[in-house]
């Protein structure tokens, strides 16, 4: 066991961590405005003024568990008209594709104690230009790309600074730090770097009076004095000046109101750059800042050594580069044993950096709903139309966690299904952490009483695909597999609480009772040819191909948890006749929904459709070939004779079952059609039909693209699919890029671009077919080639396809960049990977959320499956 593993077996390593978020401003946990309007009430020209109610922002920043103290980078290159002490981004109005950060920034390494980490900040020496890239990208269209910070040329001259921040613990609450900035231009330049520590303000709202303090002890040195915090002095090398002000919102700057408070919180950049005399001369307050003002020779580096530490006095930085460099060790150690078996250096270097985004994307998330809709008794009550408004009906909602976010500044808040895939890498590195975020989903402060999971904050009451049982058992294998011991007691107490949601599903997305499930929204934003999650007209239902597969596949996850619980206590059997029967009627409904219907496969097609039923029981198909007509590939489960051996009264119980349905046994189940080994398969699609559907995904003309399987078939290339409801004439074009609907705020694309966690569950779906059908079953791939595989061979050629996004190919270059040159060629930018939240359908660009390293991490666990197939 080497020194990280170790350190995972300690839980207080973790108590220090990348826990700060990259944006507070314009989130819901802020917004206290009668309408709603979140990304208006506070602004990021407002957040260096605010003290923020719910959580704290800053570049490279890491806090305490609880977030009590916050330490980040701030720097100011003598040139911006404010300091750079956030991430800079446009607001989901200016944007022309929503909201979207405009900065370059790279998470490079971390290990899951935070032992070790590292991140990039690249800041530019001239002005940044914040209103070229509002006014650009507010006088572009959604058919135009976005306008970004190196579309500015700003990088062009290299005359920008590369500012790597690492941090590297000597124990619990002992913490090294080294901020090396770069001069990657070739003329001298000038900069102020700012290591900024501070209080997460608790003490302003009426609830809590205690009130921390930080002030100078001595010439290197600030004291930290906080009655719940083991960390005590923050030590720094060099002439930095210790600057001092308070973590308090200034009144006068925002609210042209007259507050006594002398030093507010951004009286350290009125102090820096206009001479203000706004920072605390006697050396105190709740934020402070060291101020270096260097100048670093052309193509130079400079480096600054702190110490956050529990321990005084001492001499902080007496073997402090050795022991940096044994950090670094044994995260190369960790990582080295973690890709035995991956070759290839560039996808060693990519699975690493996935990994580290994984890391670094984990906040403390702190919303309490019932509290920020009362307001705090020490600021004016929020207006009373707030109670009628967001989230209102989710008052037992009472975050305050370190969650996995898919990225913090994009969405610096969980999202329940994205969650759901984090899991299943971070469960590669650290299992316990994945387990404990899958369990907080079920807890009663987060889950309604109704028995629905939160889905994001923006709207707690939409619908997410229920993928959370899967992620259970994923993880429930991965730590046996890594512990030796099964944890059934986690298994066990998520598995009664996955039976209230299960039960919310059927209660509430079934409203004929016919097991066809109206999700609506199902995190797919615009992939319909309207919003799913609006009102239909009175009488009219849609019935979703794809919400009838997620509840199909979530009934198998259930049967299959139900049987692992029974080798444990024969009690779960009866559970897994349960799940068994449940799955067996939806995929019959499926399949046929009655005398004079049809069922979601359409038989000319040989494709899976949504359709709509109006209240004379007219049906309307929506036959555009998307996603949604795949999604039924996941409800798949493979029975092996071990498990019926071993529990023979859910054998005998399924039996019986079948005998009295034998409907169901023959035209769905495929329970008799034995495969390898005597395995049995449950799925949605017989073998006939698995290879009509594939028959379309594998088609390099439809599905099928260079860089993984679109969300829609390229045939709308040239004849978007058209279709007329209610005299409505509708269409869905195949946009391979960015969105061109403003639909759920035009943020994201489901109409042609490649997703990666939709890729995950095909690839997944494709290995438990080939385990049921053995070698024996081959496709063709691509469609019409000449070439027949295996579904795993398939699969394993899929993955390749998705990995090829990020790998440099035989020009050199990586597709995940695009067109941009800099990107491709620069030795200071080619290696540093971006993790988009999706990608090009036609030439794998990154698109989208640009950090989302959240669910596109699952490329580590494509790289690990490639390699070990």
């Amino acid at each position: 066991m080497n020194a990280e593993q170790q350190r995972l077996q300690q839980p207080s390593w973790k108590r220090w961590g990348s826990y700060v978020s990259d944006r507070q401003w314009g989130t819901v946990r802020e917004d206290y405005s009668a309408n709603g309007d979140a990304w208006n009430y506070t602004s990021h020209d407002m957040a260096r003024s605010k003290a923020w109610r719910w959580g704290e922002e800053g570049i490279a920043g890491i806090s305490d568990d609880k977030q009590l103290l916050c330490f980040a980078l701030a720097l100011w290159n003598k040139r911006d008209n404010i300091v750079k002490e956030r991430l800079f981004g446009l607001n989901n109005k200016q944007g022309n594709h929503g909201e979207d950060v405009k900065e370059l920034y790279y998470y490079l390494d971390a290990t899951p104690t935070h032992s070790y980490m590292k991140m990039l900040y690249k800041y530019p020496q001239q002005a940044f230009p914040y209103e070229w890239l509002i006014q650009e990208n507010a006088r572009r269209t959604r058919q135009q790309p976005e306008f970004e910070l190196m579309d500015t040329g700003i990088f062009n001259e290299d005359k920008y600074f590369d500012v790597f921040t690492e941090y590297a613990k000597a124990g619990t609450d002992d913490i090294l730090i080294k901020i090396t900035i770069h001069n990657r231009g070739h003329e001298d330049a000038s900069l102020h770097v700012l290591p900024t520590v501070w209080f997460r303000n608790t003490w302003s709202w009426g609830r809590h009076d205690y009130k921390p303090s930080l002030y100078k002890t001595g010439d290197h040195s600030i004291r930290i004095e906080h009655e719940k915090l083991e960390v005590s002095s923050l030590y720094f090398e060099g002439n930095g000046t210790m600057l001092f002000c308070e973590n308090e919102t200034n009144m006068h700057r925002l609210y042209n109101y007259d507050a006594k408070e002398l030093y507010p919180k951004d009286g350290i950049v009125d102090h820096l750059i206009h001479g203000k005399k706004t920072v605390n001369p006697g050396m105190m307050g709740t934020r402070a800042a060291i101020d270096y003002e260097l100048t670093i020779p052309a193509g130079g580096s400079h480096t600054i050594r702190l110490r956050l530490s529990n321990q005084q006095p001492f001499d902080a930085f007496d073997g402090f580069d050795a022991l940096f460099n044994q950090r670094v060790a044994e995260a190369d150690a960790f990582y080295n044993e973690l890709q035995q078996g991956i070759t290839n250096d560039d996808e060693r270097l990519i699975h690493r950096q996935a990994i580290a985004g994984m890391l670094w994307n984990k906040q403390f998330y702190s919303y309490k709903v019932q509290q920020w809709l009362d307001g705090d008794p020490a600021s004016p009550p929020p207006p009373q139309e707030r109670w009628k408004g967001r989230n209102n009906d989710w008052k037992q909602l009472n975050n305050e966690h370190i969650i996995s976010v898919p990225d913090k500044w994009e969405f610096p808040w969980y999202a329940a299904w994205d969650l759901g895939f984090h899991c299943v890498t971070i469960g590669m590195v650290d299992p316990d952490f994945a387990k404990q975020q899958l369990q907080l989903l079920t807890e009663e402060w987060f889950m309604h009483p109704s028995g629905m999971l939160p889905a994001y904050e923006w709207s707690l009451g939409d619908a997410n695909p229920p993928i959370h049982a899967g992620a259970v058992f994923r993880i429930f294998r991965l730590d046996a597999k890594a512990k030796g011991v099964k944890d059934y007691v986690f298994l066990e107490s998520i598995f009664h609480k996955l039976l209230i949601n299960f039960t919310w599903w059927v209660n509430r997305k079934d409203t004929e009772g016919n097991n066809i499930f109206e999700g609506g929204f199902l995190g797919l934003d615009n992939i319909g040819v309207f919003d799913r999650s609006a009102p239909l007209p009175a009488g009219v239902q849609m019935e979703q191909a794809d919400a009838t597969s997620w509840m199909a596949m979530y009934a198998l996850n259930m049967l299959h948890i139900s049987l692992e619980l029974a080798t444990y206590n024969k009690a779960y059997t009866g559970m897994a006749t349960k799940f068994f029967e449940h799955f067996l009627y939806i995929a019959g409904a499926m399949a046929s929904m009655g005398k004079n219907n049809t069922g979601l496969w359409d038989e000319e097609d040989e494709f899976f459709y949504d359709q709509v039923r109006a209240e004379n029981c007219q049906i309307v198909k929506l036959k555009v070939k998307s996603m949604v007509g795949l999604i039924p590939l996941f409800a798949v489960e493979v029975i092996t004779k071990e498990t019926l051996d071993n529990n023979p009264v859910f054998a005998e119980r399924m039996n019986w079952f079948l005998r009295h349905r034998p409907d169901l046994a023959l035209l769905v189940s495929r329970w008799y059609e034995e495969g390898k080994q005597d395995n049995h398969l449950l799925g949605l699609l017989g073998g006939h039909r698995v290879k009509r559907l594939l028959s379309h995904m594998l088609d390099e003309t439809q599905f099928l693209s260079d860089y993984g399987v679109r969300s829609l078939s390229r045939e709308y290339a040239q004849r978007p699919y058209t279709v007329r409801i209610d005299g409505t004439s509708m269409s869905v074009p195949y946009v391979p890029g960015d969105s061109d609907s403003d639909m759920y705020g035009g943020n994201s694309n489901w109409r042609g671009p490649v997703w990666m966690p939709m890729n995950f569950l095909i690839i997944e779906s494709l290995r438990k077919y080939h385990f049921y059908y053995s070698d024996d079953f081959k496709i063709e791939y691509p469609t019409a080639s000449g070439n027949f595989v295996t579904l795993k061979q398939a699969g394993t050629s899929i993955a390749g396809r998705l990995i090829n996004i990020f790998l440099r190919n035989e020009q050199g270059k990586r597709p995940v960049f695009g067109s941009n040159e800099k990107m491709q060629t620069d030795p200071h930018f080619r290696d540093y990977i971006l993790f988009h939240e999706y990608f090009h359908g036609d030439d794998g660009r990154g698109l989208g959320a640009s950090h989302q390293t959240g669910w596109t991490g699952l490329v580590a666990n494509l790289i690990v499956m490639k390699n070990n197939p």
